[in-house]
């Protein structure tokens, strides 16, 4: 069975050697992956819940006694093992240990997204970007990642009263509009220096700076990079211009960025066009979902899918979506697709295992040899999956506005 399951990796996704197929941990998570697909036993969401931010817990524990102490491991992976603290997603992740802290009357983790805005502020750069990727030696700030990392700084300012975290906020947004071009589009700091609509993520964190501060020229500039956005979309709802690398179908993960970048935005100024614009979209996705929760991990212009396998991540951040649209904005009927989305999710979830790195993780992909972060663990995969069980327990929003 063993040397039929590794044959199969390596139809499916010829496996570098990097991501070493033949270490036995390794062998033993594709077997069980391979056997156990779509079969895990569904809890209830309070402990799925407990136990997906336990992982997250882990991931940050992982940096005890590190340059960068205080910071979420960006998650564990075949290739690496447990990897350095990722800024981006440490930042976000601050918003998803708040609301925990108080949904699982655990103020530990309070002290948790404590940690990581003290260690987001002592490496933010001069010019008020922070560093891409792992925030190694050399590493060039990016757009999208200093916005996520803003998202944390307004949750500590809003619910931790942390005015250091709004004036570094002010330093990054500040930072973002030098970057910006005259019709509102970043070409210069992004990945693959390459425009991206999926910055309306960072456009969303902009504008909550900016009204938070009450500075216009930042709520201005959150707004034009949107319009921008809004330009991109075609009659179908699909998105332009919103893949990773050029001329590629985008992963569900960056589709869904988009669209909850524009979503939030219209929703803060009660902009019609912005709200109109992301429900299309999530309606047009949702069409796709199948009966079982299932999203395809990525989609052409005509939202057909384009690959066999699910991007858990993506589908933990459209369930988001259709929930914050089923509520904020009425259209009832996509909670229903939130809610079997969830349930897929959960299916996927190992509560308990016998390896550590298996106890309330969540993969990038399902199968685990699925294209997006294929053989890993990313923390943000958890991040969404806890934000979208908490929505389903409660009324509240991921990031919880006060």
């Amino acid at each position: 069975m063993t040397t039929r399951l590794l044959q199969h990796a390596l139809s499916i996704g010829r496996l570098p050697f990097r991501y070493k197929p033949w270490k036995p941990l390794h062998l033993r998570i594709l077997l069980s992956d391979y056997r156990g697909k779509d079969k895990q036993p569904r809890h209830t969401d309070e402990k799925h819940l407990a136990s997906v931010i336990a992982w997250l817990c882990l991931a940050q524990d992982q940096r005890i006694g590190q340059s960068d102490e205080g910071g979420v491991s960006a998650g564990w992976s075949f290739e690496d093992g447990w990897l350095p603290s990722y800024p981006e997603t440490s930042g976000y992740i601050v918003e998803t240990f708040l609301a925990a802290s108080t949904l699982l009357s655990d103020p530990d983790l309070k002290n948790r997204a404590q940690r990581i805005l003290d260690w987001e502020l002592s490496i933010q750069d001069n010019d008020g970007s922070f560093p891409g990727h792992f925030g190694e030696h050399g590493s060039k700030p990016v757009i999208f990642n200093t916005g996520q990392i803003m998202h944390g700084l307004i949750a500590g300012f809003e619910q931790l009263y942390k005015l250091e975290c709004l004036e570094a906020a002010v330093r990054a947004g500040q930072w973002m509009l030098g970057q910006q071009d005259d019709d509102g589009c970043w070409r210069r700091s992004v990945h693959n220096n390459t425009p991206h609509t999926y910055n309306t993520r960072a456009a969303w964190a902009l504008l909550k700076t900016g009204l938070a501060a009450n500075d216009k020229k930042l709520e201005k500039a959150a707004i034009k990079n949107i319009e921008w956005a809004l330009a991109q979309q075609i009659e179908n709802g699909w998105f332009k211009n919103n893949a990773f690398v050029p001329d590629t179908p985008p992963f569900t993960h960056t589709i869904a960025y988009a669209i909850r970048g524009i979503l939030e935005s219209g929703l803060l100024i009660d902009n019609r066009q912005m709200i109109n614009a992301a429900v299309k979209a999530a309606k047009a996705q949702a069409e796709r979902q199948r009966n079982d929760g299932w999203l395809a991990g990525t989609y052409d212009e005509h939202w057909m899918p384009r690959s066999h396998y699910c991007c858990l991540t993506g589908l933990a951040q459209m369930c988001l979506i259709w929930f914050r649209i089923a509520r904020a904005v009425g259209e009832s009927e996509l909670e229903e697709s939130a809610i079997r989305g969830i349930d897929y999710i959960k299916s996927n979830h190992r509560i308990i295992g016998t390896e550590t790195t298996q106890k309330g993780e969540i993969t990038g992909s399902s199968p685990i040899w699925g294209r997006y972060s294929m053989f890993e663990y990313p923390n943000w995969a958890a991040k969404f999956f806890a934000d979208a069980l908490m929505m389903n327990m409660t009324d509240i929003s991921i990031p919880n506005y006060v």
